[in-house]
């Protein structure tokens, strides 16, 4: 699809993982995340630093714009952290992220993009899609995407049926982060979407815990190593 892959920092400050996201300072969007903060930087001044561990990547979404410029379009996956524990949460997770800034960018690129990758992904060249609304402060429009399931007896089958299945989150960039980053939108627009990378593996592979990819337990990695050529998964039907 032709993105180029960003980095940045897992210990950010304040400005880049809330302020420049569209997270005033008192915004109640804030309370989503639980943070983990570290002592702050003595060399540094207001926003830069209130050091903190990233709650997501799209911290790295602002450092690519404000270093590479614009036009730009890359891909971002690295480590986040927050803090919660169960069979859903742990307190570091991976997460895969977009992003296109370039003139005259519309939903309709959005759509195509995610709809190209998560048929890719799980094998399902027909898969049923469909985005809903919702809120993030940085996109707007956002939206969800959905992939067609079905669920029978406890089991979930991937690109069959008439029940849906919450896959990512995404919209287009909020005008706030394209003027926070030094860029006039009016001129260039863009979209954004971001996943857990834990959560995809474990609804195509069929892992009921999230805990068990950061437990060590050698069984259960070697369980997982099959042959990449050779992927077992709910979509084409294995069990």
């Amino acid at each position: 699809m032709g993105f180029n892959v960003a980095e940045g920092p897992d210990i950010e400050d304040d400005w880049h993982n809330f302020t420049a996201l569209n997270f005033p300072p008192g915004h109640p969007a804030r309370e989503m995340h639980d943070t983990f903060y570290l002592p702050d930087d003595p060399d540094e001044q207001g926003e830069a630093a209130k050091k903190l561990l990233r709650t997501h990547t799209s911290t790295v979404q602002i450092r690519a714009m404000q270093e590479k410029g614009v036009p730009i379009k890359v891909v971002v996956m690295g480590r986040t952290y927050r803090s919660d524990y169960d069979i859903t949460h742990t307190p570091m997770f991976h997460q895969c992220e977009g992003l296109v800034i370039d003139k005259n960018i519309h939903m309709g690129h959005l759509k195509g993009c995610l709809m190209d990758f998560v048929r890719a992904y799980f094998e399902v060249d027909d898969l049923p899609v469909q985005f809903r609304p919702s809120f993030f402060p940085f996109t707007e429009p956002s939206a969800e995407m959905d992939i067609g399931c079905s669920r029978k007896d406890g089991g979930l089958k991937i690109g069959a049926g008439d029940d849906w299945l919450e896959i990512l989150g995404c919209g287009m960039v909020h005008p706030n982060v394209i003027k926070n980053c030094g860029f006039d939108p009016d001129e260039y627009q863009g979209f954004a979407f971001g996943m857990g990378v834990e959560r995809i593996a474990m609804l195509k592979y069929g892992i009921p815990d999230l805990r068990t990819f950061f437990e060590s337990d050698a069984r259960w990695l070697q369980h997982y190593g099959f042959d990449p050529l050779n992927r077992p998964n709910r979509a084409t039907g294995a069990k």
